[in-house]
């Protein structure tokens, strides 16, 4: 890590670095909403929906467990997919808004 004097005050006055936080901002509230609720939908599911939750599926394994063991796939799938976006699209905007402050 270099020792860079970065003006944190240019930056944050940047438009750029405001769409930057706006279009980050809205992409980590969609995730966050879609966890939350894939997350309660198991306890919702056991409480409302037994007979669905109680389907055998392969010996004692029941639809109820393969949705709780599912939501280790869905965290996955969301960190792969913010990830992705992070280092394609985020990583690069915040470079770029860098790079225009050191050159100013």
């Amino acid at each position: 890590m270099s020792n860079q004097n970065i003006n944190w005050a240019a930056i944050d006055a940047n438009p750029k670095f405001q769409a930057l936080h706006r279009k980050k901002t809205v992409f980590l509230w969609s995730l966050m909403m879609l966890s939350t609720v894939y997350y309660f939908l198991l306890p919702i599911g056991a409480a409302y929906f037994q007979d669905l939750f109680k389907i055998k599926v392969w010996g004692v394994v029941n639809f109820g467990l393969l949705f709780a063991l599912s939501e280790f796939v869905v965290a996955w799938v969301i960190a792969f997919v913010y990830s992705k976006k992070a280092n394609a699209e985020f990583d690069a905007m915040a470079q770029e808004i860098i790079n225009e402050t050191q050159g100013a």
